[in-house]
C-alpha cells in the first residue's frame, strides 16, 4: 500500500465531498424517515459503487491516455459541467 497516494486521495475526496449535493440528498432522505440506518447504508453503498466505477474507469483510461493529459481532460470536464450547471437556467 502506498500511503502517500492513499492519504492524498483520501484528503482530496473528503474535502471535495463536504457540502456536495450527495450530502444534501442524504440529509433530505434521512430527514424524511426514521430509518436512519437504511439511509446510511444506502448512501455508503451508492458512494462505494460510484468510487469503484471511477477507479475502474481511471484504470482502463490510464492504459491509453497519458496521466498529464488525463488531468487536463478531467479538469476541463469538471469546469465544463460546473459552468453548465451554473448557467443552465
Amino acid at each position: 500500500m502506498d500511503w502517500s497516494v492513499f492519504s492524498a486521495t483520501f484528503v482530496t475526496i473528503f474535502v471535495a465531498e463536504i457540502g456536495d449535493k450527495t450530502q444534501f440528498a442524504a440529509l433530505a432522505a434521512a430527514s424524511q424517515t426514521k430509518s436512519t440506518y437504511s439511509v446510511l447504508f444506502a448512501t455508503i453503498l451508492a458512494l462505494a459503487l460510484a468510487a469503484v466505477l471511477g477507479v475502474l474507469g481511471g484504470t482502463v483510461l490510464g492504459k491509453f491516455i497519458d496521466p498529464s493529459k488525463m488531468k487536463l481532460i478531467s479538469g476541463s470536464a469538471f469546469i465544463l459541467m460546473g459552468s453548465w450547471i451554473l448557467f443552465k437556467s
